[in-house]
């Protein structure tokens, strides 16, 4: 489960895109794991709602494995 630590500062944005921005440095300023921990709790809490419908299509398989290069 992830835990973050909550801010207790309130944060006014003058536009939309501003806040956008800042979201994304954000999560960009986070580890990969933390990051996947939070795609991965998102997606059970989407899927914890859902439980009443039908199942939902989901990849059977790998698509296509993406060569990247060593660091």
């Amino acid at each position: 489960m992830l835990q973050q630590s909550m801010s207790s500062a309130i944060r006014v944005y003058n536009s939309f895109a501003e806040m956008k921005a800042d979201e994304f440095r954000y999560w960009q300023s986070r580890p990969v794991y933390e990051r996947m921990d939070a795609v991965s709790e998102i997606t059970r809490a989407v899927y914890a709602m859902k439980e009443s419908l039908p199942d939902v299509p989901r990849l059977q398989r790998t698509i296509a494995v993406l060569p990247r290069p060593r660091r």
